[in-house]
C-alpha cells in the first residue's frame, strides 16, 4: 500500500515518486511512459534537467490513451537559480508548463537558495552570481506565492534550505513553504532538519536516496563511501528478502518522507515502486540510525567560490 504525504488543503502526494534528474534524451520519455503504466502518480522534474518537454510529451500521450489522468498526478518542478528576480518567476513557470504539456503544476519550488545572472546554466565565475542582498529569498517567495495565487502551483516549496533559511522565509511569507527537498539517506540523515520541518508543518522530499552513483564526476572523490554497498544495508536486505535500494526507499518512507528515486531501467523502476511493501522494524531502523555520518553526495561545492554569496559550503548550508 503506497503511503502519501497530506498537504494543509487536503491533497494528496505519494511517497514515492520517479526523479527525472539526470535521465537522458530519448530515455527519459520510456522511463516516464513505463512509470505511469506500472503505476507511479507522482513525478518529479526540473527546468534545469532539461528534459521537460520529453516528459510533457510523456504525460500527454499517457493522458491521451488513459493510462493516467491529470487528477491523479503528482507533478512537481523547480525554479532555476537564474530567474530569481520577481519579474522572472512567472515567466520561467510558464515555460516549465508548456514544455511538460501541463496547465499546472501540483508543486513548485525554489530549486537553491542561489541566485545567478539570467541567462547563467552554471556558474564559470564569481562574476556570475547575484548577491542575495541584492535580490533576497523573500522576493523571490513573493512571486512563486503569486504564482500559487493564480492556480499556476496548487503547492510552493523549497529545496536545499537550511533550518535558518527556512526560519527566515517563514518570517515573511504569507503562503508558507509546504515542502523542502533536501538530500536524505542513510550516511546523511538530517535529523536535526528533519524534525524542524516536521514541527513547522513543511513536508520533506529526499533526493539521492540511493547514493547518486552517477552524480557529475566534478562532486566525485575517490573515497567517496558507496552506499548501495553498505553491509549494515545489505544485511537487512537480505533479512527482508529485497535489494540494497529498497531497504534505502523503504528508510526514507518510514521516516514520514516523500523519496524520489531515479531509474530508466523497466525493472528496476518496478522495484522502486515495490518498496512501499517493505516493512521496517524497530530493528532495522536503529541499526540504520547508526550509519549516519553526514556526508554529502551532493556537497554544493558548485555555489560555493571566493567573491561569490557563499565563500564556503558550510556557508550555503549553515554548518
Amino acid at each position: 500500500m503506497m503511503k502519501i504525504l497530506q498537504f494543509r488543503n487536503g491533497d494528496t502526494m505519494p511517497a514515492i515518486g520517479l526523479g527525472t534528474w539526470k535521465s537522458k534524451e530519448g530515455e527519459v520519455y520510456k522511463a516516464v511512459t513505463e512509470a505511469l503504466r506500472i503505476g507511479y502518480r507522482h513525478i518529479d522534474c526540473a527546468a534545469i534537467y532539461g528534459n521537460e518537454a520529453e516528459i510533457g510529451q510523456a504525460f500527454k500521450d499517457a493522458m491521451a490513451s488513459g493510462v493516467v489522468q491529470r487528477e491523479d498526478l503528482w507533478v512537481t518542478s523547480k525554479l532555476w537559480n537564474n530567474a530569481h528576480r520577481k519579474e522572472q518567476v512567472l515567466p520561467a513557470l510558464q515555460q516549465t508548463l508548456r514544455d511538460l504539456n501541463l496547465d499546472y503544476l501540483d508543486l513548485y519550488i525554489i530549486h537553491w537558495p542561489v541566485a545567478l545572472k539570467e541567462g547563467i546554466g552554471f556558474p564559470g565565475s564569481a562574476e556570475d552570481f547575484l548577491s542575495l542582498d541584492e535580490v533576497p529569498l523573500s522576493e523571490t517567495w513573493e512571486a512563486m506565492e503569486q504564482c500559487a495565487e493564480q492556480g499556476l502551483a496548487r503547492h510552493i516549496g523549497v529545496s536545499n534550505f537550511s533550518i535558518p533559511k527556512i526560519k527566515n522565509l517563514l518570517s515573511t511569507a504569507r503562503i508558507r513553504p509546504e515542502m523542502n527537498q533536501v538530500e536524505m539517506h542513510p550516511y546523511l540523515q538530517q535529523n536535526a532538519l528533519l524534525n524542524y520541518c516536521k514541527q513547522e508543518n513543511v513536508h520533506i522530499t529526499a533526493y539521492s536516496p540511493l547514493g547518486s552513483s552517477d552524480r557529475p564526476v566534478h562532486l566525485i572523490q575517490t573515497n567517496d563511501p558507496v552506499l548501495l554497498e553498505d553491509a549494515t544495508i545489505a544485511a537487512i536486505a537480505e533479512k527482508h528478502s529485497c535489494s540494497p535500494a529498497q531497504v534505502l526507499i523503504s528508510w526514507a518512507v518510514h521516516r514520514g518522507t516523500s523519496v524520489i528515486p531515479k531509474s530508466v531501467s523497466p525493472v528496476r523502476l518496478q522495484q522502486n515502486l515495490e518498496a512501499a511493501s517493505v516493512a521496517l522494524d524497530g530493528e532495522d531502523m536503529a541499526q540504520i540510525a547508526e550509519l549516519d555520518r553526514g556526508f554529502r553526495f551532493i556537497n554544493g561545492s558548485t555555489w560555493a567560490r571566493e567573491g561569490a554569496y557563499y565563500t564556503t559550503t558550510a556557508e550555503l548550508w549553515d554548518e
